[in-house]
């Protein structure tokens, strides 16, 4: 991918945990690399083909001196942050933040902090059986889509299904969605969370009833396997609940586990069953 830098921007401002840094400020220095397709920018000469690199040091600066951090890891998030929120294009955002006046009683020459953010692709399931189903799955892509850091970039068609386990129940409406978004995996955990509680989800029965469920399916190739959230999805191979939607706007999404594509691994549930 290509690059575009900004290098050592001397921005003054007022940060660090001490009360004299916050009151007297100094100079800090931020070093960005953009990663942007400059190919067409570089064929026609044309600003609007790029990312103007004025305005990126406006907004950094901005972003430095509007708000005053005790640490310099939360200035550079919010820069990192704050870039990709404006530059869609922008794939992914490495930041350095360097504090050459800190205060350490030792000669040194600079303190920094180094970040690399950037623009992922998710998969989700959505699922509902009770009350206007069909309103809840809308309601979840709706809030999905009011959330700054996530763009809802593929809707599948709802289907109705069979409930999975042995609870008995109403049928499901399922669907599955492609979402690109800036959070990390735990933090778009946290804010699908709060989207099932506001459509009033109970976890009371596994398995069982409920208003609104959103599962994490795939987050780009990774894996992940922590005792609240595992990615992929560990059942999803075998729900043709999951796969039959999800190949349907992901056909050949990737499985990083099984190492097959979504459209294989139906094909496969589905001869199984055959």
């Amino acid at each position: 991918m290509d690059k575009i830098w900004i290098k050592d921007l001397e921005i003054f401002a007022y940060h660090g945990v001490l009360a004299e840094e916050k009151r007297n400020g100094q100079k800090f220095y931020v070093t960005v690399s953009m990663d942007v397709d400059l190919h067409a920018a570089g064929m026609t000469d044309d600003l609007d083909k790029t990312v103007n690199y004025a305005e990126v040091c406006e907004l950094i600066r901005r972003t430095m001196q509007e708000e005053s951090y005790d640490l310099i890891e939360a200035a550079a998030e919010n820069v990192a942050d704050a870039i990709l929120l404006a530059y869609p294009q922008i794939k992914m955002v490495h930041v350095i933040v360097s504090k050459p006046g800190a205060p350490i009683p030792m000669d040194f020459d600079t303190v920094c902090v180094d970040i690399t953010r950037g623009r992922h692709i998710a998969y989700l399931g959505i699922g509902s059986n009770l009350g206007d189903k069909e309103a809840y799955l809308d309601y979840a892509v709706d809030q999905l889509n009011k959330d700054e850091y996530i763009q809802v970039t593929k809707v599948s068609s709802y289907i109705i299904t069979e409930p999975y386990g042995d609870v008995e129940q109403d049928d499901f409406l399922n669907g599955c969605l492609e979402i690109e978004t800036i959070y990390s995996p735990q933090d778009l955990l946290a804010v699908i969370n709060d989207i099932e509680q506001g459509a009033g989800r109970k976890r009371l029965i596994h398995w069982g009833p409920r208003t609104l469920d959103i599962d994490i399916l795939l987050y780009d190739q990774e894996m992940i396997m922590e005792d609240t959230l595992k990615v992929p999805h560990v059942e999803m191979a075998k729900r043709a609940f999951v796969l039959e939607p999800l190949a349907e706007i992901a056909p050949y999404a990737y499985h990083p586990g099984y190492h097959k594509t979504i459209i294989e691994l139906l094909e496969i549930l589905q001869n199984k069953k055959d």
